[in-house]
């Protein structure tokens, strides 16, 4: 397809301020909705489905429990502004990008106390459980270092000799795909909780944007499986037990985003983990199928950060490596302080 001529950015709306992107707050509705209807007028901003040139931008896991400094699991970085100061871009981006962005699709990571990357699933000899930021190996599990946690099994609906063979399954076929070791996360982004809302200035903008274009957007639900981790929200990192039954399955959502549009962005939390895993599916699933498709994926680097714990974990090397070799199958990594314009005309 030839490169479109797309409208101008536009200014930052009036009511935005980006020195908000760091706290929880209420969204106004009923104002902003008010506001987007004159801005939509006062710019000549059409209803989405005019646009023949059609842009989808993929958020992943914008809540507030990664993106909120004190909140669960913050990604701040290595500086620790990380998540903050990418939402500020993000919104930014768009807010200057509000005529051209079809769509917003918007994943949400969602959990609840008993699942197995939280610590209450799996305790030690004496009857322990592990901390926060625990790597647990395929090893671990079979030296009996960690051992299922027996009295969740009933409120999970299992027995606990079958929980601990799924165990031992689960964390070997980890191993065997080259993903991250079963890590122990800080219980985070629980169902009901202020953890799992959106950022409050991502929830405005993309408001703002359903009023002013007249776009729904997309909310895709992942993580809420109990015996499995769900870093992409393509799919979860397990797919079958033990005994080769399905406990899960791909989304094809996602993908058909991707060949129904022209242009796919994607930004969000973690760049190392659900950002880079649901992107590393996306490339398998089009390598495999149709290659053609990886161009239109473009990555907000700067709009993305990593998991960095001092003196625990830091997944900067992994994280850099997964966008070496994304940039190297055909997707675009680019920035957001760069026009739609000159991302096309690369």
């Amino acid at each position: 397809m030839p490169v479109p001529q797309l409208p101008s950015e536009l200014p930052i709306p009036p009511h935005y301020d980006t020195s908000k992107a760091d706290q929880v707050w209420k969204v106004p509705y009923e104002e902003r909705a008010s506001q987007a209807r004159r801005w939509a007028e006062d710019h000549n901003i059409s209803p989405a489905l005019s646009d023949h040139f059609k842009i989808e931008l993929l958020g992943v896991d914008l809540q507030n429990t990664f993106c909120i400094p004190g909140f669960e699991l913050y990604v701040g970085g290595r500086t620790n502004r990380g998540a903050v100061e990418d939402n500020q871009r993000l919104v930014d981006f768009v807010y200057r990008n509000l005529n051209v962005i079809t769509h917003v699709s918007l994943t949400m990571d969602t959990h609840q106390a008993v699942q197995i990357f939280h610590a209450i699933f799996l305790v030690d000899s004496q009857g322990n459980y592990p901390s926060p930021y625990t790597l647990i190996s395929a090893e671990d599990i079979q030296q009996g270092r960690w051992k299922f946690n027996p009295a969740v099994a009933d409120s999970l609906g299992v027995k606990p000799e079958s929980a601990q063979r799924h165990l031992e399954h689960y964390t070997t076929e980890l191993q065997k795909n080259a993903k991250y070791d079963l890590t122990i996360w800080p219980y985070h982004a629980m169902l009901g909780g202020i953890g799992h809302a959106l950022v409050s200035a991502v929830e405005e903008a993309v408001f703002f944007h359903t009023i002013a274009r007249h776009s729904q957007p997309d909310f895709i639900l992942k993580g809420d499986n109990s015996i499995t981790e769900h870093y992409s929200a393509v799919g979860p990192e397990v797919l079958s037990n033990p005994e080769g039954e399905k406990i899960g399955q791909k989304d094809k959502r996602i993908i058909q985003k991707v060949v129904e549009n022209d242009v796919v962005i994607i930004a969000g939390q973690a760049k190392s983990h659900c950002v880079a895993w649901t992107v590393e599916d996306l490339l398998a699933h089009f390598q495999e199928s149709d290659p053609g498709q990886l161009k239109k994926i473009y990555l907000l680097e700067d709009c993305s950060s990593l998991v960095v714990v001092p003196d625990m974990v830091d997944y900067t090397d992994h994280a850099n490596a997964a966008y070496q070799r994304f940039a190297s199958s055909g997707m675009n990594v680019v920035k957001s302080t760069d026009s739609i314009m000159s991302w096309l005309n690369k």
